[in-house]
């Protein structure tokens, strides 16, 4: 798209939208995103520090070793698909982890290839070809084309949703900027934007120094305003976590209990990313 001041849709207040109905009357659909990613010891994985980050590098391999487990053992005792945000190179470095989600019957979006390299970092003539690259990796692995995207770090370029398009995705979770999807024109292709999270996201909210406790209060009290106002007009709740940042010891009963405290409420609907968005054009949705 081309340099613009907005985004690449019209403003719509949610107050002057038609009224959205899930599925079985559910108030909220949620879905739950474990970004599962890979760091290269031989690149830069934080700011400029010098290579290799041992320590940094280590903290995220940790997540993939560990973590990652225990999150799909919570998620499948709970009967919760997962929509994984993936780098490609995931299906090479940890291919017992995709054998493992492929199991479990997840959802694969794509999330770059790597996350020590994101969109707004690489040469630009490099990113349509890393996207299609990403795209094809995954694909191969799981047999199914992604239908999302995410990019590493939320980054977008002026160009990125032309190359997403391109590609057949169907919805983006960077434009964190609403509680239901909407459309997206771009160059006379449309995309979704479905509701994703910067704030009920382990990673930005531990790293700025929230306690165990603090997080499982936000995720909880977010759920509880979106399911009261979700009873007007259905809302989406995005939790998006890291197996290296919620899948630690100490920290990892506070996704179970945001988690228990959901699925104590009749009327919620977890559900996958490409559930949703099929949901909501169902509803005859046109914002």
């Amino acid at each position: 798209m081309e340099p613009r001041k907005y985004g690449p849709f019209p403003y719509t207040p949610i107050n002057r939208r038609p009224k959205l109905k899930w599925p079985n009357g559910a108030h909220v659909a949620v879905w739950v995103i474990p970004n599962i990613e890979s760091f290269a010891l031989d690149e830069k994985i934080i700011g400029d520090r010098k290579i290799p980050e041992v320590q940094h590098f280590s903290q995220r391999d940790y997540g993939a070793r560990v973590g990652v487990f225990r999150i799909m053992d919570a998620l499948s005792k709970r009967n919760i698909r997962g929509s994984v945000t993936l780098n490609s190179e995931v299906c090479d470095v940890y291919p017992e982890i995709m054998e493992d989600a492929m199991a479990l019957d997840w959802e694969f979006l794509g999330h770059n290839q790597s996350n020590t390299r994101r969109l707004h970092d690489i040469p630009p003539e490099t990113e349509q070809q890393v996207i299609h690259d990403a795209l094809r990796r995954i694909t191969e692995t799981t047999g199914v084309r992604p239908k999302g995207w995410l990019g590493s770090g939320m980054s977008e370029t002026w160009d990125t949703l032309d190359y997403l398009a391109s590609e057949g995705i169907e919805y983006v979770g960077d434009w964190v900027n609403d509680d239901q999807p909407y459309f997206m024109e771009v160059n006379g292709k449309q995309l979704i934007s479905l509701p994703y999270t910067a704030e009920i996201n382990d990673l930005p909210q531990f790293r700025a120094g929230r306690s165990n406790e603090e997080f499982e209060a936000m995720g909880k009290a977010a759920f509880d305003r979106l399911y009261m106002e979700g009873e007007t007009s259905g809302r989406v709740m995005a939790i998006a976590i890291h197996p290296f940042v919620i899948g630690v010891s100490h920290r990892f009963w506070v996704l179970e209990s945001i988690l228990d405290h959901i699925a104590s409420h009749e009327k919620v609907w977890f559900a996958t990313g490409s559930e949703i968005i099929n949901a909501w054009r169902n509803s005859g949705a046109t914002f």
